[in-house]
This record gives structure tokens, C-alpha cells and sequence, in this order.
């Protein structure tokens, strides 16, 4: 089974890349979904600690306000730290399992598809790793228009991931998303069809 890690900052158009590796045939493993469904079934008890950890402040009317949250974290270093802490090795262990099962299935071709595929160490579970690069006026622009947010908002959620250069020089390949669909799909396209040689 060969496992592609895919990874970009947010807004890069990562999750693009995933829908067309999808229709393509592989296997996506969205590593941010999987954190979602972890916390809303409270897997290893990682929502008892996140409470534990940050106090009552987010919950609203009885429920886990994730908007709130995710601002909050995203605007503190040592926040979000203490989150990846409680998270990350839960979900490690999450894709582990996934993979192995997988594996059992005899998948082919396995996408795990996480925007810090290097910061929770993911990296070795991939046989090689794809980013997807945006230009940070391009990347800002996009978040903007996606979440509804200001400038400085969205400056404060790209400067809290890792260079998006850093992973650029750990990664085996590069897509380009500065330009429109067509010319990622090609870019992909070419990089699957050499990975579909190679099994």
C-alpha cells in the first residue's frame, strides 16, 4: 500500500487537491475530520482534558463552541501547544488503525490528507509527501473570503502554522496552486499517474 502524505497551510487548497486524488481513486484520510470526530465522541478523553485544560469559557448553552475555540488557539502559540499535546497522540493513534485496516483491505493508494502532517510527526506513516503551495496575498485573500474574517484574524491563522518554506523543503513534491483548477488537476494528474506506475 502506498501512503501520500498531503499537507499546505490553510487556504492553500489542500482540501482541492484531496477532492480530485479522491476521484481519482485513492483513499483520503482527512486528518482534521478525524480530530472532529474525536472530540465530538470524546476518544480517550481528549474533551474532558481540553475543558480541563481551558476552563468552562467555550461552552455555550450546553455545547463546545469549536468557532470561539479554534480563534482562541489559533491566536495563541502556547494554546494551541497545550491542544496538539492532548490531541495529536489520540489521533495518532486514530490513523495507525485506519491505515492498518486499510492495509487489510488491500487499498492500493492512501492519502492522509493533514495541514500539519510535520508538526504531529505523520510524516512517517507516508511513503512520500506532497504540499500544496498558495502565495500568502493569494492564501490571505482566500481565508478571508472563507471565514469571514479580518485581515489581522487571518494573518494571526497562517502565522500559527509552520512556514509554509519549511515544508516546502520537506516535502518530495510540490503543487502549485497560484493559478486556477485545471492547472493543479494537470499537476496532480501527473503525480498519481507516477504513483500508479510505481504499484
Amino acid at each position: 500500500m502506498k501512503v501520500i502524505g498531503l499537507t499546505g497551510n490553510i487556504a492553500s487548497g489542500k482540501s482541492e487537491v484531496s477532492k480530485i486524488l479522491s476521484n481519482l481513486g485513492a483513499v483520503v484520510i482527512d486528518m482534521d475530520n478525524i480530530g472532529k470526530d474525536i472530540q465530538r465522541k470524546n476518544k480517550g478523553g481528549v474533551m474532558d482534558k481540553i475543558i480541563s485544560t481551558f476552563g468552562n469559557k467555550f461552552i455555550k448553552n450546553g455545547r463546545f463552541d469549536r468557532r470561539a475555540f479554534g480563534n482562541y488557539v489559533f491566536s495563541d502559540k502556547e494554546a494551541l501547544s497545550k491542544l496538539n499535546e492532548i490531541m495529536i497522540p489520540v489521533m495518532t493513534e486514530e490513523l495507525k488503525k485506519i491505515l492498518n485496516d486499510l492495509s487489510k483491505e488491500g487499498i492500493k493508494v492512501v492519502v492522509v490528507d493533514a495541514a500539519i502532517l510535520f508538526e504531529a510527526g505523520w510524516d512517517k506513516f507516508a511513503d512520500e509527501v506532497w504540499v500544496v503551495y498558495t502565495p500568502k496575498a493569494l492564501q490571505l485573500k482566500r481565508l478571508r473570503k472563507r471565514e469571514n474574517i479580518s485581515e489581522d484574524e487571518a494573518l494571526i491563522r497562517i502565522e500559527a502554522q509552520m512556514p509554509i518554506e519549511e515544508k516546502i523543503h520537506r516535502a518530495d513534491f510540490v503543487i502549485d496552486n497560484s493559478g486556477d483548477l485545471a492547472t493543479v488537476e494537470e499537476q496532480v494528474l501527473q503525480l498519481w499517474n507516477r504513483v500508479k506506475n510505481s504499484i
